[in-house]
């Protein structure tokens, strides 16, 4: 069986979601819907594929069986709630929704509905990031006391001009962490397992007319007793990499995007200097430091692939909704704390 796919929202990242699709092997791309009809002919003519006048046109095509969400973060749950209804599969991309209880409401409506809702976090998929978080399982790093993630990036103030869904707080549900930095929080909590609690602030810096923050900082206290620092920012000229830096008691790793530009441990082995052969030269990817657009639509392609093999050999689905609500949770604790101006426990 080829699993057919629909994708509700034609802006920059949908692109990625067609190209990863033609690349999969047992799915195909079936057809895209958008608010703007003349977007979304414009979408299908460069990348195939039906263009449908509303969203029950597509929900109601049997030739549709997995949907991917790339609307504004604050509409996901309306779109994700529609196709679960028609009892369509769904992908969502980051974040799943912009509120803990919303994410709920796709979990539970997918759970009785009987099928895979997932949120998009394509940087599981890394290779490096999987190494790290397998060495972190088998107890390397012996007693990990810290977890630290960077994102600090830069958009211009054009970038949010132009675009009427970035700046808004009502469209976004938040600005530096909720849209950029997720990736990194997820990345963090995976390696690091659940935060207990946050403490944050936020601030709007470097750009005029947003109501959401483009700094924050975060300390966490992780619910294994390590500590850890979330530091976010699209205000940072010219912008970095993403990085993650995990220390033990035997052992530190710095993560820059997809190499490790840190792999030391008390206790060496053979397979040390592979790993830094393979994964630690200098990376030729940009990550979206300062384009938005400069992401590799393979790890979309590769978190595409892995709900195909979940649905029809029974693979494990490495991202499900519940993975997908744990980076909203936290976000949604800074910016309370940075509210509120107190601890806030999850």
């Amino acid at each position: 069986m080829s699993y057919g796919f629909g994708i509700i929202g034609t802006g920059m990242i949908a692109a990625f979601h067609a190209k990863a699709i033609h690349s999969l092997n047992g799915g195909h791309f079936v057809g895209a819907f958008s608010r703007s009809f003349d977007r979304a002919q414009e979408f299908c003519e460069q990348n195939g594929g039906k263009v449908y006048q509303t969203l029950d046109d597509m929900l109601a095509d049997p030739e549709i069986h997995i949907v991917t969400i790339c609307t504004p973060s604050a509409m996901h749950g309306e779109a994700a709630l529609a196709a679960i209804a028609a009892g369509k599969h769904v992908l969502i991309e980051k974040p799943m929704e912009v509120t803990a209880a919303r994410c709920d409401e796709i979990i539970d409506a997918a759970e009785k509905a009987g099928v895979v809702a997932a949120s998009i976090f394509q940087n599981r998929f890394i290779e490096a990031s999987q190494i790290l978080k397998s060495t972190i399982d088998s107890g390397r790093f012996g007693k990990v006391v810290l977890g630290d993630a960077y994102v600090k990036w830069f958009r211009s103030q054009e970038y949010y001009d132009k675009r009427k869904a970035s700046g808004t707080l009502a469209m976004d549900g938040g600005g530096a962490l909720m849209n950029q930095a997720i990736h990194a929080i997820d990345l963090l909590q995976w390696c690091m397992g659940p935060v207990e609690a946050v403490t944050a602030y936020t601030e709007t810096l470097g750009h005029d007319g947003i109501d959401e923050e483009d700094v924050a900082v975060a300390i966490l206290k992780f619910a294994s007793g390590a500590r850890g620092v979330i530091e976010g920012t699209t205000a940072a000229y010219p912008g970095m990499l993403k990085k993650l830096e995990i220390s033990g008691t035997n052992g530190t790793v710095v993560l820059e995007e997809d190499k490790f530009l840190k792999w030391e441990f008390s206790e060496a082995t053979t397979e040390d200097a592979t790993i830094l052969e393979e994964h630690g030269s200098a990376t030729v990817a940009k990550g979206g430091a300062s384009d938005p657009s400069a992401i590799d639509f393979r790890l979309h392609e590769a978190q595409f692939q892995n709900l195909i093999d979940h649905l029809s050999k029974d693979v494990p689905l490495i991202i499900d909704s519940y993975e997908g609500r744990k980076a909203v949770a936290i976000i949604e604790a800074i910016y309370q704390s940075a509210k509120e101006r107190k601890e806030i426990k999850l």
